[in-house]
């Protein structure tokens, strides 16, 4: 087993536990940006300033009594979480992490799989993460888990639609659909050679979708405990409920690397090639790493934030922004861009 493999299946691991760690601390972060904003204290009994509540979670899902209805789908009532789990996690493998690094005087880049359509890959995957909620909406044998599942599915078709057009527009201007070669090509103007100055309304259109996508207040119509009880999740409970809850999270983690990578440079910042000439190429890519993070941490307040700020849509607003508004600004960017590359 040659150094190369051996440090893929460590990024790998590296890669899962991370995921996981951040989308339950996310749940904690979640809250704590609640209590803040709605002037409380949140978490603040398990362990130091509450920093252990998402471990008591945890272990509070593992322990629950494990429940199937009787007139339950048995085998996809288990299949659905399992199914969304599973694809919120393969995303991050064609995500750059940071540069290049020499390991046994090969260069290895800080990403699992550094395929030359990774764009193609992130909307398949991501495509594929609705049959997981429709499966368990449709098992659970449940009206309020059907209508939720039913809302789900077409929202998220609906809303994968101006996300695919907005970001045609950045294949159009990058030429690649690796999203390794889309980073680097930010990296020009002293590492601010940034898509979000290129495609603003790009930027714009795909962050809303993203919010559809991961089911984020204002477009949480799938789960809304108002109308729905719970959505597509009514049925379920013990770790089956709580890897919808995680893979949520993990969606909102993974959207927030896209759109750094996308639209804000990835691991690239300003001044980078001062710092890259003046320090060893391990120290380097540590801090690309923190960089990047440092932007996708940024993007994951953001959710967060719009959460306990803006109200929900009703279903009827929501298709009408995503047909109506979305996807036809979205065709519209395209056919700019596309001009711009012609004439300009």
């Amino acid at each position: 087993m040659d150094a190369v493999l051996i440090f893929k299946i460590v990024l790998i691991v590296v890669l899962f536990a991370l995921s996981l760690t951040i989308a339950a601390y996310s749940t904690y972060a979640e809250r704590k940006v609640a209590a803040f904003m709605q002037d409380r204290l949140g978490p603040n009994r398990a362990g130091p300033f509450g920093l252990l509540q998402p471990l008591a979670d945890g272990v509070k899902m593992f322990m629950k009594e494990e429940i199937l209805p009787a007139t339950a789908n048995k085998y996809l009532f288990i299949a659905g979480p399992a199914i969304t789990m599973t694809t919120a996690l393969m995303t991050s493998a064609v995500i750059p992490w940071g540069p290049e690094i020499t390991i046994g005087g090969v260069k290895v880049p800080l990403q699992v799989a550094d395929i030359n359509i990774g764009i193609l890959y992130v909307l398949g995957v991501v495509s594929l993460g609705v049959y997981g909620i429709m499966i368990g909406g449709w098992a659970s044998n449940n009206k309020y888990s059907l209508l939720g599942a039913v809302r789900a599915s077409s929202q998220m078709i609906s809303y994968e639609l101006a996300m695919g057009m907005s970001i045609i527009a950045i294949i159009m201007s990058s030429g690649s659909l690796s999203i390794g070669d889309i980073v680097e090509g930010q990296s020009a103007w002293a590492g601010m050679h940034w898509n979000v100055f290129i495609q603003p309304l790009g930027f714009l259109i795909f962050v809303i979708c993203a919010f559809a996508e991961c089911n984020r207040t204002p477009f949480d119509l799938p789960e809304s405990e108002t109308e729905l009880v719970g959505g597509y999740h009514t049925e379920y409970s013990s770790m089956k409920l709580g890897f919808y809850l995680f893979a949520e999270y993990v969606n909102m983690f993974i959207s927030s690397a896209l759109i750094a990578a996308l639209y804000f440079g990835g691991y690239n910042f300003p001044g980078m090639e001062m710092v890259q000439n003046s320090i060893g190429e391990v120290w380097f890519a540590l801090i690309c790493v923190g960089v990047f993070f440092a932007k996708i941490l940024f993007f994951i307040f953001f959710f967060m934030w719009v959460r306990w700020t803006i109200p929900r849509f009703r279903f009827d607003q929501l298709m009408n922004l995503g047909w109506k508004v979305l996807l036809p600004l979205s065709i519209l960017n395209v056919l700019i861009t596309g001009a711009v590359i012609l004439f300009g």
